[in-house]
């Protein structure tokens, strides 16, 4: 639910890329005393948050770029749908996780889904797309990575030090192609800030539960808000809920739902 309200409120910004950077940046800022009271970090952490903030920085820049002109109600369901996806595929075919029949059978639902909402919608791009399932790409690359780092540090810390340098980058370039930090303090607005905080809120969720359980059930369960993103994309924003698109996220969250039980 976090991680589908923080999208539509990006969304809606007029200017999404330099509202995504006000937003990371008001949620550095706000948690950072609460990183500092639970500082847990070990030496061995700090290879997977520079990839794990690689990963997220690409994820923000492909996410931000699709949502220009893109609809939340295609691109959201194309990017989380593909994420537990590679998850699966890349734990079996790179680490050497294990795979069942019911989590093949759920990656196969998942696929249909996605290409109920991408081959049946007429309003679906191939440009936005391409963003999509690159930005679902960032995402496995992240939960892979962050499942193992956690082993070396508490949640919270480390996700800070996940965002921090990733404002570092993102925010001054987002400032360049702006003409100045200007545009981002204009769009620091209490409705970015409360994106802020769910983004943490979302991604610091997430990072609890891989504490707690395999990857690929955790970015399964997760991307059950596609779900909640279909919906208020349709109420909020007024994006069309034709058929295919609510069947699509549907079959997208059953695939999801086969992955997390199997």
């Amino acid at each position: 639910m976090l991680h589908a309200a923080w999208t539509l409120l990006l969304a809606r910004a007029p200017d999404t890329d330099a509202a995504t950077a006000a937003a990371l940046a008001i949620a550095v800022v706000v948690f950072a005393p609460f990183a500092a009271l639970a500082w847990d970090v070990e030496s061995a952490a700090w290879p997977y948050i520079a990839l794990s903030a690689v990963f997220e920085l690409g994820f923000f820049a492909t996410l931000a770029i699709a949502l220009r002109a893109g609809e939340v109600g295609i691109v959201y369901p194309l990017s989380r749908g593909a994420a537990p996806v590679l998850v699966l595929v890349v734990g079996v075919v790179a680490l050497g996780h294990e795979a069942s029949a019911a989590q093949a059978i759920g990656i196969g639902v998942i696929a249909a889904g996605i290409l109920l909402v991408r081959l049946l919608d007429a309003h679906a791009s191939v440009r936005d797309s391409l963003y999509a399932l690159a930005c679902g790409a960032c995402i496995a690359g992240y939960t892979l990575t962050d499942s193992y780092g956690l082993d070396h540090a508490a949640p919270v810390p480390y996700l800070e030090c996940v965002l921090v340098p990733l404002v570092l980058i993102y925010a001054p370039a987002v400032a360049r192609s702006r003409g100045g930090f200007g545009a981002i303090r204009r769009a620091a607005t209490g409705r970015i800030a409360i994106a802020g905080l769910c983004i943490f809120g979302a991604y610091a969720l997430v990072l609890a539960a891989l504490e707690r359980a395999p990857a690929a059930p955790v970015a399964a369960l997760r991307e059950t808000s596609v779900v909640f993103a279909t919906a208020f994309a349709a109420v909020v924003l007024g994006e069309p809920a034709g058929r295919r698109r609510v069947a699509g996220a549907v079959v997208v969250v059953a695939g999801i739902t086969i992955l997390a039980l199997a």
